[in-house]
């Protein structure tokens, strides 16, 4: 069995895991969040979105948040179009992220563009990026499963990834929008990206916990060579725009099991429980992570 000795986790908790977050999380909590994440050891995370606060409230104060966050560390703002791109660059974001979905129904209900568009209006934005140094990571949404089309062909996955590789992104998150997908789904179409994409475009999986079977996604996924994967504090998340999305597969259930298996992370696990025991008063439901459950079972008892 050949498994990766280190694994790279993304943190999307402060922008995945909260926009759809019915209670109103202010900006001093979100940065201490991420500060509290940062202390844990990410070196990699989303920290918001510049998009329109009438579809996403939520993330309507990226620019405090931006302006307290910023380091040398890869942190991400989500920009799906030219006038989101244009306020994270006014804002010195460095590491920016775009979106799109494989399929085209879904695309369509969440920006109102099918996927052939969305790519022909990121294209000349992602080529002006790359041009001025700027590392850009694509997020591909319903990979694997649409909740409007059903199983999406992963020839249509590769395209899109193609596509994005011409334009010159970065990375790549392969996305189980809806938690549909099981491992051998995951196996097969990491190893077809794996074997058509370049070795130098870095590939990322980002799996939802819906049928609990994240955990086992990603094992499979590195088994096909993945070692870079998208996790949210406390499982936190869930997409507006994809009915029957759960949150986001758990950050410290992802570290715990590669920690069991001998797989780095550099992640310290009690400081990433100390993050989500943070954010989880502020929530409007509870925070599902076997680990934080555990932990507070401990406590209580």
């Amino acid at each position: 069995m050949e498994l990766p000795e280190r694994v790279t986790l993304i943190e999307v908790g402060p922008r995945d895991g909260l926009q759809n977050e019915k209670n109103f999380i202010n900006a001093k909590d979100k940065i201490q969040f991420i500060s509290l994440l940062k202390i844990a050891g990410f070196q990699e995370m989303e920290l918001t979105s510049f998009v329109s606060p009438k579809w996403v409230p939520q993330m309507q104060d990226a620019g405090t948040v931006i302006e307290h966050c910023m380091d040398d560390l890869r942190n991400f703002v989500l920009a799906p179009n030219k006038k989101g791109i244009d306020m994270a660059v006014e804002a010195g974001v460095k590491h920016i992220a775009v979106f799109v979905g494989v399929s085209d129904s879904f695309n369509k209900k969440n920006i109102n563009k099918t996927t052939e568009e969305s790519m022909n209006e990121l294209r000349p934005l992602i080529e002006d990026l790359k041009r001025r140094g700027y590392f850009v990571r694509a997020c591909i949404s319903t990979s694997f499963y649409c909740p409007f089309e059903g199983k999406i062909d992963e020839h249509a996955v590769l395209k899109v990834c193609q596509d994005f590789e011409e334009m010159g992104v970065d990375e790549l998150s392969v996305a189980d929008t809806i938690g549909m997908a099981n491992p051998i789904e995951c196996y097969e179409l990491f190893t077809l990206l794996k074997h058509h994409l370049r070795s130098t475009t870095l590939i990322t999986g980002h799996f939802h916990d819906t049928r609990g079977m994240a955990l086992a996604n990603i094992f499979a996924s590195m088994q096909a060579g993945i070692d870079r994967f998208d996790t949210s504090a406390g499982g936190l998340g869930g997409c507006p725009f994809a009915p029957g999305a759960s949150g986001n597969v758990a950050s410290e259930d992802v570290v715990y099991m590669l920690s069991q298996m001998g797989i780095s992370t550099g992640i310290q696990l009690d400081k990433l429980l100390e993050a989500s025991a943070f954010i989880s008063p502020l929530l409007s439901k509870p925070v599902s992570s076997k680990q934080f459950g555990l932990l507070k079972n401990v406590l209580q008892g």
